[in-house]
C-alpha cells in the first residue's frame, strides 16, 4: 500500500475515514462547558478578575487532537498488518506453493522461506490444505498437506547447488492441478535461467491454465555467479555473472582461498549499468595462484558464487619424451631432470616411463595433452610422425630439444631447415670459445624476459640461411645464430631450442631465464580443462576411470560431506552440476577433479514473468500486527485530551478550592494533640473506649523485598525452567543457553509455551514456583550448607524435580558408575545431606521413556552415561509394570551425558557445543529426551495409568 509494506485485515473499515471532514465540523460548532461560579453577591462578584475567558467554539488543535483520534481508531479497527503475508488468490481448495530451490535462489533463501510461512499462516486461518513442489526435488507424491506439516516441510527445505530442472516439478505441479480442480498456484520465482531455458514462464502459464496465479519475484538481490576461471600466465581471471533484469550498477569482491580455507588474496569487481556480465582480475604470483582452490564472491552465500578449481586449471600439463639413455643410467644429469625441474613450478609433466618414443607420443597424443616436449628426439616413424603433424595444426604445441640424434637425422617437425652435424666448440664450424645469449626477438613471447649474462653454449644445431629464418628467430647468441627458433603451423606452434635440454651444450638450463622461457612456451598452449571440455560431456576416453565424490558444496556454498546419492564422475568429467554429481570435489586429495555449478561458457537469463498471474514482491520479514501499538496510541491520547478538557473546564481552580477545607481542619486537630486540648467538652484527659487485653501477638511474617518481589512475579508470570548458579561463568551460561534451547524446542513440537529459564540460588531463592531444576555438577565446588540442602530436601518432598547432570559419561571408564570422577564424588556429597529415595537407570517401561517421545535412552552431548530415577516398586505377579503412588515423579535424576551442552543454543538458534557423533541425530535424540523429562515432570504418570485402565475398573467392581 502506496509503496509500503502495509496491508489491513478488513479494508472495508477504512471508508470510514470520508467521514473525518463531518466530525470537523461537529466538533467546531460544539465548545467546551463553561466554567461555572457560585452566585454571590453583586458587591462580591466585582472583586472577582477574570482569570480566563470561556471560548465561543473549540480550539482548533484540540479538534484535530480528536481527528487524529477517530483515525487511530477506524486504523485500528482495519486491522493493519505491517510486512503483510502474501495475499493467495482467492479460491477455496488446496494451495499449491511451487518453489524454485536451485542455487540461485540460496542467497535471499530466508526472505523466500519467510513469505512461503506467510502464505501458509494464511491458509491456515482460511482452513485450506498446502501442496508442495520444490523444482530441486519434486515430490514423488503430491498429496495435500497440512499447515503443520507444510510449515515443517518448509523448515527443513534447503536450496540444491545446481540448476534444477523444472521439468519433473511441472509434470508434479500438472498432476496437483488435475487431481484438486480449486486449487489456487503461488509461484516462489529466483527469476534466473540459463541461456535456453527462458521457455519455463508460458509452460507454467500453460500448465496453470484458469486456476489463479500469483507470481513472487522481487523485493530481493539478483543472484550473482562465477564461471570460466582461467589461470592466466600473469593473473588468474573469472567471469562474474548475472541476469539480465537488473540494469543498475553493481560492485563486489571475489576471494580466492586455498584447500584449508585460508585467504590467499581477493579482487574487486563492477557492474556497467545494463550489463549482465564482468571480469574479476587476481593479480598473484604463479606459484601462489597454483593454490588457490575455490573462487567465491564475498557475501553471496549460493553455490553458484564458487568457482572450484583442480589441477587442471592451476597449471598446462605437459608430456616429457627424452630420446637418450642416460635418463635411466644418471637420473640426475638427465635432460629430464633439468626440464621437470623447470617446468614444475607452472605446468603438470608427464612422463612416459618404459615404453619407446613412438608409443610415449602416441599416450600423450591420446591423453589430449597441450604441449609435448621431445628431447634429443631423431627421426620419427612415418605414421607417428604424420599423426604429431596432424596433432600440431589441431593446436598443439610442440617443443623440441637438440641433440646428437636430432642433429644426424632429418625431420621436417622443427621450424627452421638445419644443416647436418653441429657446431662444436674447437671443431671445423665452432668458435674459439663459448658464446654467450644475444637477445631476444621483440616479435616473439620472449620479449620481456631479461637477457642474463652467464648464460654460455659451447654446442649447437646450425640453420640453414634463408629468407624465413630472421621471423622464426626468437632467441640468438651473441654471434647471431640462432639459439631458439619457433612457427605457427595451423592452429599449434613447433618450438626448437638449437641446443639441449641438459647441461652437456650449454650452461642455459642452470639459468633462471630457462624457466621463464618455457613457462612462455608453455602458455603458448591451451589449459588441459579446456582441452577436456568438449561441449561439457568429456569422459575419459582410454580408460574409463571414475572417482567418488570427497568434498561436496551445499546449496549455500558450503562444504558438506558426502551424501549417498552423489555418484561418481569420470576422471575427465568437465560437465555441469547435477543431482546426480552436485558441485565439489571428487577423486583422492592428489588427483582431486572439481565440478562446478556453471561451466564456462554459462550465462544467466532473467525470466519474464510478466504473464504469470499477479506478481508480488517478496517479504523480508514476519508479519506484524499494528493494532496493539495504536490501541496504545490511542489510549495515551484520550489521556491527554481528558487532561486538555479538564483544564480548560476550570478543573485546577475547583480541586485547589476543595482541597482547602480538608488541609484546614487537619492542621486544627494537629495542634489541638499537640497542646493536650479537648475536642467536643471531652475532659483534659486522653478518652479511652472499653477494650479488652490483648491477646498475646502471632509472629509477624518477614516481609518480601522489591527483589523477592519481582523474583516472583517473573517467576510466576509463566511456566519456567530454572538452573543452580553454580558461580562458574561458563557453567551457568552453557546451562541457561541450554534450557533457552529446551524451551524453544518444547514451543515448536509441543502445546507449551514456557518463559524463559531462570537461574536460581539454592540458598535464597523460593524453588517452588519452578517444576524442574537442573543442577549441573561443578567438580570441587563446596557442599552447600545445611539451610540450603533442607530447601531443596523440601522442594523434592513439595512435587520438584532436580536433574543433577555430573557431564562426565566421556571420561569414567564405563561399568565403574562414576568412580574416581571428580564431578561424581561432588555429587556424592551433595546427595548425602539430602533424603534421596533408592534409585535405578530408567527401565524399559518407564513413564520417562514414553512421555512425548518413544525413546529407548536419553542421551546429551555424550550418549554413555546412564540416567537414573527413582526405583519402581516391585512388580506383582501378573502385572507388567505397578502403577505408583502420586503422580508418579521421580523427585530426582541424575545423569552424566551433559544434557544442558547438547541443547544449548545461540541467539541464532546454532548450536553452541559439538557432539560426541559427528551427525545431526544425536542432537535431535537429546532434545526429544528434554521433551519427554518435562513432560513427565508437568503431566506425571497419566501414561502409565492408561496401562492400568483394565486392572482399576476390574478392582472398582469389586
Amino acid at each position: 500500500m502506496f509503496g509500503l509494506p502495509l496491508a489491513f485485515a478488513t479494508p472495508l473499515v477504512l471508508t470510514a475515514l470520508v467521514g473525518l471532514p463531518l466530525l470537523w465540523f461537529l466538533l467546531r460548532l460544539v465548545p467546551p462547558r463553561p466554567r461555572r461560579i457560585a452566585f454571590a453577591p453583586t458587591r462580591l462578584l466585582l472583586d472577582i478578575p477574570p482569570k480566563e475567558e470561556t471560548p465561543a467554539r473549540t480550539p482548533w488543535w484540540l479538534t484535530v487532537l480528536r481527528l487524529l483520534l477517530a483515525a487511530l481508531i477506524i486504523l485500528a479497527a482495519a486491522g493493519p498488518i505491517w510486512n503483510p503475508p502474501v495475499a493467495g488468490p482467492a479460491a477455496s481448495g488446496p494451495v499449491v506453493l511451487l518453489i524454485d530451490s536451485g542455487w540461485p535462489a540460496a542467497a535471499s533463501w530466508e526472505a523466500r522461506r519467510a513469505s512461503a510461512q506467510g502464505v501458509v499462516a494464511d491458509a491456515d486461518l482460511q482452513g485450506r490444505g498446502i501442496i508442495l513442489i520444490p523444482t530441486g526435488e519434486p515430490p514423488l507424491d503430491t498429496r495435500v498437506l497440512r499447515p503443520t506439516e507444510a510449515r515443517e516441510r518448509l523448515r527443513t527445505l534447503s536450496p540444491v547447488p545446481h540448476v534444477p530442472d523444472r521439468a519433473p516439478a511441472l509434470a508434479s505441479l500438472a498432476k496437483a492441478l488435475e487431481a484438486t480442480p480449486d486449487a489456487a498456484v503461488i509461484y516462489l520465482s529466483d527469476g534466473v535461467a540459463l541461456e535456453g531455458g527462458d521457455a519455463i514462464p508460458a509452460e507454467i502459464a500453460r500448465i496453470v491454465g484458469q486456476h489463479p496465479l500469483t507470481t513472487l519475484a522481487d523485493g530481493v538481490r539478483e543472484p550473482l555467479a562465477l564461471a570460466g576461471a582461467d589461470n592466466a600466465i600473469d593473473a588468474l581471471t573469472v567471469k562474474v555473472l548475472r541476469a539480465d533484469r537488473d540494469t543498475l550498477p553493481r560492485e563486489g569482491v571475489v576471494r580466492a582461498l586455498d584447500m584449508r580455507g585460508l585467504a590467499l588474496g581477493q579482487a574487486a569487481f563492477d557492474f556497467e549499468p545494463g550489463a549482465r556480465e564482468t571480469q574479476a582480475r587476481i593479480d598473484l604470483p604463479v606459484e601462489i595462484r597454483n593454490e588457490i582452490a575455490r573462487l567465491e564472491i564475498v557475501d553471496e552465500a549460493s553455490a553458484g558464487a564458487v568457482q572450484l578449481l583442480d589441477k587442471r586449471w592451476r597449471r598446462r600439463t605437459v608430456g616429457l619424451v627424452s630420446g637418450t639413455a642416460a635418463d635411466q643410467r644418471q637420473p640426475l644429469l638427465a635432460p629430464s631432470y633439468y626440464l621437470t625441474r623447470a617446468l614444475a613450478p607452472f605446468a603438470d609433466v608427464r612422463t612416459a616411463e618404459g615404453a619407446g618414443t613412438s608409443e610415449a607420443i602416441d599416450r600423450f597424443i591420446d591423453q589430449k595433452l597441450p604441449v609435448i616436449i621431445l628431447s634429443d628426439v631423431g627421426t620419427l616413424p612415418d605414421e607417428t610422425h604424420a599423426r604429431l603433424a596432424r596433432w600440431i595444426e589441431g593446436g598443439g604445441v610442440l617443443v623440441r630439444f637438440a641433440g646428437p640424434r636430432l642433429a644426424n637425422g632429418s625431420d621436417d617437425l622443427v621450424p627452421v631447415t638445419l644443416r647436418r652435424g653441429g657446431r662444436v666448440l674447437g671443431g671445423s664450424l665452432s668458435w674459439e670459445q663459448p658464446q654467450t645469449l644475444g637477445g631476444f626477438s621483440t616479435e616473439g613471447p620472449f620479449r620481456d624476459v631479461p637477457v642474463p649474462n652467464d648464460v654460455t653454449v659451447q654446442r649447437q644445431v646450425l640453420a640453414e640461411p634463408d629468407g624465413l629464418l630472421a621471423a622464426r628467430t626468437w632467441a640468438t647468441l651473441s654471434d647471431g645464430t640462432p639459439l631458439v627458433t619457433g612457427e605457427r603451423r595451423g592452429a599449434g606452434t613447433l618450438v626448437l631450442f638449437h641446443v639441449t635440454a641438459d647441461t652437456s651444450w650449454s650452461n642455459l638450463p642452470l639459468s633462471g631465464a630457462f624457466v621463464d622461457m618455457l613457462r612462455r612456451v608453455v602458455a603458448l598452449g591451451g589449459s588441459s580443462a579446456a582441452e577436456a571440455d568438449n561441449g561439457g560431456t568429456t569422459v575419459n576416453a582410454t580408460t574409463g576411470e571414475t572417482v567418488a565424490p570427497s568434498r561436496l558444496l551445499d546449496g549455500f556454498g558450503a562444504f558438506r560431506p558426502t551424501t549417498p546419492t552423489a555418484k561418481a564422475i569420470p576422471v575427465g568429467y568437465g560437465g555441469r552440476a547435477s543431482a546426480d554429481h552436485p558441485p565439489g570435489f571428487y577423486g583422492p586429495p592428489e588427483g582431486l577433479v572439481a565440478v562446478n555449478a556453471l561451466l564456462p561458457r554459462d550465462r544467466l537469463v532473467a525470466l519474464d514473468l510478466t504473464g504469470l498471474g499477479t506478481l508480488e514482491p517478496y517479504r523480508a520479514g514476519t508479519p506484524q500486527d499494528l493494532r496493539t501499538p495504536l490501541l496504545i496510541a490511542l489510549i495515551a491520547l484520550l489521556l491527554v485530551d481528558s487532561l486538555i478538557v479538564f483544564v480548560l473546564g476550570g478543573g485546577l481552580s475547583r480541586l485547589t478550592t476543595r482541597r482547602a477545607a480538608p488541609a484546614a481542619a487537619l492542621l486544627i486537630a494537629l495542634a489541638l494533640g499537640m497542646s493536650g486540648g479537648t475536642v467536643a467538652g471531652l475532659p483534659g484527659g486522653t478518652a479511652l473506649a472499653q477494650t479488652a487485653p490483648p491477646a498475646a501477638a502471632a509472629p509477624a511474617a518477614k516481609p518480601m523485598t522489591p527483589a523477592e518481589i519481582d523474583f516472583a512475579v517473573k517467576a510466576t508470570s509463566s511456566t519456567r525452567l530454572a538452573y543452580v548458579m553454580t558461580g562458574d561463568a561458563e557453567t551457568d551460561e552453557v546451562s541457561r543457553s541450554g534450557l533457552a534451547g529446551l524451551t524453544r524446542f518444547l514451543g515448536e513440537r509441543t502445546a507449551l509455551e514456557a518463559g524463559e529459564p531462570m537461574g536460581v540460588d539454592l540458598s535464597r531463592d523460593e524453588l517452588a514456583f519452578f517444576p524442574l531444576i537442573y543442577w549441573p555438577i561443578v567438580p570441587g565446588a563446596a557442599k552447600p550448607s545445611p539451610e540450603t540442602l533442607a530447601r531443596v530436601d523440601s522442594f523434592m518432598k513439595q512435587g520438584g524435580t532436580v536433574v543433577f547432570d555430573t557431564r562426565d559419561a566421556e571420561t569414567v571408564l564405563p561399568g565403574s558408575n562414576g568412580a574416581g570422577s571428580p564431578a561424581n564424588d561432588t555429587l556424592r556429597t551433595i546427595l548425602a545431606g539430602l533424603d534421596i529415595p533408592e534409585l535405578e537407570p530408567v527401565p524399559r517401561d518407564h513413564v520417562l521413556t514414553k512421555a512425548f517421545y518413544l525413546l529407548r535412552d536419553f542421551p546429551g552431548r555424550f550418549t554413555g552415561g546412564k540416567t537414573w530415577v527413582e526405583a519402581l516398586p516391585a512388580a506383582e505377579e501378573g502385572e507388567e509394570r505397578p502403577a505408583r503412588a502420586g503422580d508418579g515423579v521421580s523427585p530426582v535424576v541424575i545423569t552424566s551425558n551433559d544434557l544442558a551442552g547438547a541443547w544449548a543454543v545461540g541467539e541464532d538458534g546454532q548450536p553452541l557445543l559439538p557432539m560426541s557423533s559427528a551427525g545431526p541425530r544425536q542432537r535431535e535424540l537429546a532434545f526429544r529426551a528434554g521433551a519427554n523429562l518435562v513432560m513427565y515432570v508437568l503431566t506425571g504418570n497419566y501414561k502409565a495409568d492408561q496401562v492400568h485402565v483394565p486392572a482399576l475398573l476390574e478392582r472398582l467392581g469389586q
